[in-house]
């Protein structure tokens, strides 16, 4: 029998990571960010940049998990991670760059909060916050094709880091 919502019996977990999303503007990727942040137990999702909506297109794809899931907008990225990095915040951009790192050769710590910085679906992360970030994590990618949607890249990436927090 295949399970539902209604009839699983998993258990709610939060992880010490607030996901940063840095001028995702788009509607249907914001719905979908709220709800890969419910299943990962992110504990914070915020929303950085001009023309953040949620709107009917936002709820729609969320499945009303932004009822659920901690979140905030705000208009600086920078100031955001500038203020979780003087908490001790490690500050992950998950970005390919020439001095990205494959994500399963990064160790990500339980005693540390992790800030994961997603970028704009166009241009990814700005590389101002490139440079105050501890670490750029990169998937590896085996097609012709050289990215991935945003929300499918967060995805695998908050399946790795939430994967290595369990085991430690």
């Amino acid at each position: 029998m295949q399970l539902t919502h209604y009839n699983t019996k998993f258990n709610e977990k939060r992880f010490p990571i607030t996901l940063i999303c840095d001028n995702v503007t788009n509607a249907p990727n914001i719905g979908s960010l709220f709800r890969i942040a419910d299943a990962f137990g992110v504990e914070k999702l915020i929303f950085c940049g001009k023309n953040i909506q949620l709107g009917r297109k936002t709820t729609k794809t969320s499945r009303s998990t932004e009822k659920f899931v901690n979140y905030e907008i705000n208009k600086s990225a920078l100031d955001v991670i500038a203020s979780l990095k003087s908490e001790n915040y490690q500050i992950v951009s998950l970005e390919i760059t020439d001095t990205s790192k494959p994500i399963h050769e990064v160790k990500f710590l339980p005693e540390s909060p992790i800030a994961l910085i997603i970028g704009d679906e166009n241009f990814g992360i700005s590389d101002t916050i490139l440079k105050t970030s501890n670490d750029i994590i990169h998937i590896t990618m085996f097609g012709k094709n050289s990215s991935m949607n945003v929300v499918q890249a967060t995805n695998v990436a908050l399946y790795e880091i939430t994967k290595q927090l369990l085991l430690k």
